[in-house]
């Protein structure tokens, strides 16, 4: 058979090699940033594009969110929150803010 590097030609088998390793890489990284509600697809194509694919995997890395999207907790507000929210915007009268506020308390 043939050495090392030289049965596939041109690319031979290092190139072949290499290219693999990036795609599994770019694969992880769409993976990752599509948890983190992040253009997954936007990522993939940075980091298997040729001579930008450390630089755009090193961004990537640094600039990615903390935590995956389904983690993050969005701090819900309780209606009587809303309620004084309304009143300190002035959607409401103070007679109104009084009657809701009472009902929310029963």
């Amino acid at each position: 058979m043939f050495p090392l590097g030289y049965g596939f030609g041109f690319f031979g088998f290092w190139m072949i090699f290499w290219w693999v390793i990036w795609i599994v890489v770019a694969f992880l990284v769409y993976q990752d940033a599509e948890k983190r509600g992040m253009n997954g697809l936007l990522w993939l194509i940075l980091v298997l594009i040729p001579m930008v694919n450390i630089v755009a995997l090193i961004i990537y890395l640094i600039i990615r969110e903390s935590q995956p999207q389904s983690q993050t907790r969005v701090a819900e507000k309780t209606p009587l929150e809303i309620l004084k929210e309304r009143y300190a915007k002035g959607e409401i009268t103070h007679e109104e803010y009084e009657r809701m506020k009472k009902e929310l308390e029963r």
